[in-house]
């Protein structure tokens, strides 16, 4: 017999009479719908290298050479492209791990079983015919519509397994099934369906887990009875916390309604839950605003800009467009915007001002420096490699020392080119250094002054010549030392590492700390882009702008992301919004 559904009207009948007053199934299914030393005891295992007062003139000319590169032929120089990315420029990562064969990854995904779905819908037979040549080991009616879900099938097809289903089962359907179902209604935005589901589990369930509830709230924004949604969204709040998803699309449902009141009042109480909105959130306030000439309306886009400064968070290149069109349609204002980038001097090239400056403040250096000895170097058990005893040693040694210019991460640095010779490597990038008469501290472990064919005695002995040093046991992290001993020295050292010091910035107790680190870091890590035999080290710049939403009240620079750019979270946009009001 051929059993089609006409429509989700008919769903009632396919479950027993008796209410589930309780919650509704886990939501497991979820993902599926949303998206020492050795022996050696004539070695010093630290030493202070006498120095001249502190170069800054040298410091200074070292970020100038980093402009430059050596070409292989003797004497040839070509300065490198002002499009040659910092370290923490969007994309640079991804390019760096493209460039490095050892960071390839060769790992061959298995190949999977195309399964062909029904295009169009099925009658029972057809449907028990294909359960029978199903050889996997799930429920198939399960698996059929995770399928669908995932490949986006029609309502239609979606409806015969659910026709089906209940044929097969006295009429009954699974919640997991029905909620599929919602997906797809849902993602096809078939609204009549979507409030006949709402229908069905309104008499049902007395409450449904959070994958239901944030279905219908995204079906409900787009129909007529939007304001349920609201009501969903307070049965919500009764057992957990409502995602930024959830808030979003109550939003946006407000919005296109045209009841911003309610968008606003949603915002603020999103914002009190210490809940991040998403980015098309905020966007969809600007596109409602356009045009409106609401002082208080404007007040608010620009507190949502400020937002956006306070928690480093970034425009996708949409929303900046957005932002762009709702300043240049404010009636009377004369806003002017364009897109464009900032030259390494800090420089708008659209407007001709300088942004802020990458450097801190003597009250902000003061401020992270001691939350870092703190809540990083003193606080914590991230640091268990590092006995008590070793880290006093060094912050003696460190006491004693005059300001370095460079702090270098030996162990780190020497490995950056897998082909060299480490002791090779690390003692040319200690050679440039100390000619520039920089004073310099390199950290290592013990290991390193053990004759080996990665290791040579006369190699580290000219490190030794040229630089101050300290030699910690083998088992001991690094870090605790390059940042102790670089923040000792004073705003204008700098310091040289591949290491993106997350794990340490994830260990400070709170937003602005970690935003001070990140700004501080980026004015302050120095990057080695290139090596040649019997050549220059060359040093990437280093950014000397803060990449993060600026205002001077007549102008406005929002740097944002562009849409086929890949940017990890340590990395800022290179491209930004240029907004200006003519006077």
């Amino acid at each position: 017999m051929t059993f089609y559904f006409t429509g989700i009207r008919s769903f009632p009948k396919l479950w027993k009479s008796n209410p589930y007053l309780g919650l509704g199934p886990g939501h497991a299914y979820l993902s599926l719908l949303l998206k020492d030393c050795y022996g050696i005891r004539n070695y010093k295992w630290f030493s202070l290298k006498p120095m001249s007062p502190q170069n800054t003139k040298a410091m200074n000319l070292l970020i100038a050479k980093a402009r430059y590169v050596r070409k292989r032929d003797e004497g040839s120089n070509k300065q490198v492209s002002a499009d040659s990315p910092h370290l923490f420029a969007a994309g640079a990562a991804k390019k760096r791990s493209e460039m490095n064969p050892q960071s390839k990854d060769y790992f061959r995904p298995p190949v999977r079983n195309i399964v062909q779905l029904p295009t169009k819908p099925l009658n029972s037979e057809e449907w028990n015919k294909l359960k029978e040549d199903f050889k996997g080991k799930t429920n198939f009616e399960n698996w059929i519509l995770s399928q669908m879900v995932k490949y986006h099938s029609s309502i239609d097809v979606a409806k015969s397994v659910l026709a089906w289903v209940a044929a097969n089962n006295n009429g009954v359907i699974g919640y997991d099934l029905l909620v599929k179902y919602l997906y797809l209604c849902v993602f096809h935005k078939e609204t009549a369906e979507i409030i006949d589901v709402y229908e069905i589990m309104k008499a049902r369930y007395k409450r449904l887990e959070s994958g239901g509830y944030t279905l219908l709230i995204r079906g409900l924004i787009h129909t007529d009875r939007w304001r349920e949604a609201l009501l969903l969204l307070e049965d919500l709040k009764k057992v957990i916390i409502p995602s930024k998803m959830n808030y979003n699309d109550c939003i946006q449902g407000a919005l296109l309604h045209q009841d911003v009141n309610v968008a606003w009042k949603l915002h603020q109480e999103l914002l009190g839950h210490d809940i991040v909105p998403m980015l098309e959130t905020l966007k969809a306030f600007f596109d409602f605003g356009k045009g409106i000439k609401d002082d208080e309306y404007s007040n608010k886009l620009q507190d949502i800009l400020l937002y956006l400064r306070n928690n480093q968070l970034y425009p996708g290149e949409s929303f900046a467009h957005s932002i762009k069109t709702w300043f240049e349609s404010i009636p009377g204002e004369q806003w002017k915007g364009q897109f464009t980038t900032i030259q390494q001097s800090g420089q708008c090239l659209g407007c001709g001002k300088t942004v802020e400056s990458i450097h801190l403040s003597s009250e902000e250096y003061e401020f992270l420096k001691e939350r870092i000895m703190r809540d990083v170097i003193d606080g914590g058990d991230q640091y268990r490699k590092t006995t008590p005893q070793e880290l006093k040693r060094f912050q003696n040694f460190v006491k004693y020392c005059p300001p370095f210019d460079i702090v270098i991460d030996g162990l780190n640095v020497a490995k950056m080119f897998p082909k060299a010779r480490e002791s090779q490597v690390l003692l040319d990038v200690v050679s440039q250094l100390a000619k520039q008469n920089l004073k310099v501290l390199v950290l290592g472990r013990k290991h390193m002054l053990m004759q080996n064919s990665r290791w040579r005695k006369d190699d580290m002995e000219k490190v030794q010549k040229q630089a101050s040093y300290f030699f910690a046991d083998n088992i001991s992290e690094d870090d605790p030392f390059l940042l102790y001993a670089t923040l000792h020295s004073g705003n204008h050292c700098k310091f040289i590492t591949k290491d993106l010091m997350r794990d340490h910035k994830a260990c400070l107790p709170d937003a602005k700390t970690q935003r001070l680190f990140f700004k501080w870091q980026q004015g302050h890590q120095l990057a080695i882009i290139s090596r040649h035999p019997g050549s220059r080290i060359t040093f990437q710049h280093i950014l000397s702008y803060d990449t993060v939403v600026q205002t001077t009240g007549d102008s406005w620079h929002i740097p944002y992301d562009e849409d086929l750019v890949e940017r990890y979270s340590y990395e800022v946009p290179t491209k930004w919004l240029c907004l200006h009001r003519k006077t």
